[in-house]
């Protein structure tokens, strides 16, 4: 499989970042920088988005009686859900806020179901108000930017401009008499600037609230995800059920029977043929022991000790020491996450690992599991062949439907050729 492959995303509504704290931070934190050149920009794009839907709406609505209009409205509509796309991505880049399209899936076919998709779906009246609302929102925006940073850049570069003998309108104003006499109102600049660093932080947070809100799957895509969720750890409990059931049945079962079976004919034959009696004893302990490895196993495969008793650092370091490959292991967590995230981190490794003992041909594979704000994130990566896939009922789509059920995610990439990328954000409280 070539690209990224997602599985088990949920439409979830995603935390605005306010930045770090105080004006150094927010003047060396890049996505400040980035949110300036959007948040100046903003009313531009609301005059655009306000002239084109008015236009495309009233035009449509004016020319229905005839008919051209029902195409020309569905092109309009289309117009504006492929705008609120280009927002999604642009507010990715600009504020550091991923929100996820959270449109219903699309029908196979017939144009009545697609027109009832289309029309029916909140999230497409939930985008034509906002990209209506960056009008206003821009309008105050753009001018509040755009007046604070012309400001604050003009009474910081006084000493400068006057040093060369350029007269601005604030000094001719306020009547400055040379560098020193600029002094004071450079530093007024200074504190202006740092009053604009909170202001552009600011606003970028609003402004990435509302469209969070307006953008994004509301309440009833957010239950439907849960019911989804929740049907899919059914479903996967179910099927680890069955496969329990399975290696009990096919094999610690078959083998205590066969125990059995040497036992009763030892001890029939313990008199007349002792010889064959030892035979059969010997038989049988070695049966007991591989029935012990087998359900010893069966026992690490539903939830290892290790992992109970020493955490995570301890029981993937065990499974790295297992792997016919090097496996670098690296936990940075520094307080244990819920039992449930625990297990389910812990198999994510497990099968990817296996996956990749099977599969990728690789030399050479990484562990990593640390903290990204309130979420767990656990990474695998080897230099495999590539070409992992989270086929249905396989392991990769098992392992998306366990993180599914503490509303986490599973994300693969595996281009032709490698390497291999398998990727898992799990909250870190549930």
């Amino acid at each position: 499989m070539s690209g990224e492959a997602v599985t088990g995303r949920p439409p979830l509504r995603q935390r605005v970042p306010l930045g770090p704290r105080g004006p150094l931070g927010l003047l060396v934190d890049p996505m400040t920088w980035r949110a300036v050149p959007y948040l100046l920009l903003s009313m531009m794009l609301g005059v655009a988005w306000f002239v084109i839907l008015v236009t495309g709406v009233t035009v449509s609505l004016s020319m229905v009686v005839v008919w051209v209009g029902v195409p020309l409205l569905v092109l309009t509509l289309l117009v504006w859900r492929g705008g609120a796309m280009l927002e999604r991505r642009l507010l990715r880049l600009a504020l550091g806020v991923t929100i996820p399209d959270p449109y219903q899936p699309r029908p196979a076919r017939g144009v009545a179901r697609h027109l009832r998709w289309l029309f029916g779906d909140p999230a497409t009246w939930k985008d034509l108000g906002y990209l209506l609302l960056l009008l206003p929102l821009g309008l105050v925006e753009s001018l509040a930017s755009f007046t604070l940073w012309v400001c604050s850049v003009e009474l910081l570069a006084q000493p400068v401009l006057l040093g060369f003998g350029v007269r601005t309108q604030i000094g001719d104003r306020l009547a400055l008499d040379g560098v020193l006499g600029a002094m004071p109102w450079a530093l007024g600049g200074l504190l202006l600037l740092g009053a604009t660093l909170y202001v552009v932080r600011g606003m970028a947070w609003i402004h990435g609230m509302l469209a969070v809100a307006l953008l994004g799957p509301g309440d009833e895509a957010r239950v439907m995800h849960l019911r989804a969720s929740r049907a899919r750890g059914v479903d996967a409990a179910e099927a680890e059920r069955r496969r329990i059931e399975r290696d009990l049945h096919d094999g610690a079962q078959q083998r205590l029977l066969a125990v059995a079976l040497d036992l009763g004919m030892a001890q029939a034959k313990f008199d007349s043929h002792p010889e064959e009696a030892r035979e059969l004893l010997a038989q049988a302990h070695a049966g007991t022991k591989a029935a012990i490895s087998e359900l010893r196993d069966l026992a690490r495969g539903i939830y290892p000790a290790i992992l109970t008793d020493r955490g995570l650092d301890a029981a993937l370091s065990a499974l790295a020491a297992r792997a016919p490959v090097r496996v670098e292991v690296s936990v940075e967590i520094a307080d244990r996450p819920p039992a449930a995230v625990e297990s389910i981190a812990y198999f994510i490794v497990a099968e990817s690992l296996t996956n990749m003992a099977k599969h990728s041909m690789a030399t050479e594979a990484s562990v990593r599991v640390g903290r990204d704000g309130d979420r767990v994130v656990v990474e695998v990566r080897d230099n495999g062949v590539g070409g992992a896939q989270a086929r249905p009922a396989g392991g990769l789509a098992g392992l998306a439907d366990r993180a599914a059920t503490i509303d986490g995610t599973l994300t693969v990439e595996s281009p032709p050729g490698g390497p291999t990328l398998v990727r898992a954000e799990l909250p870190y409280e549930w």
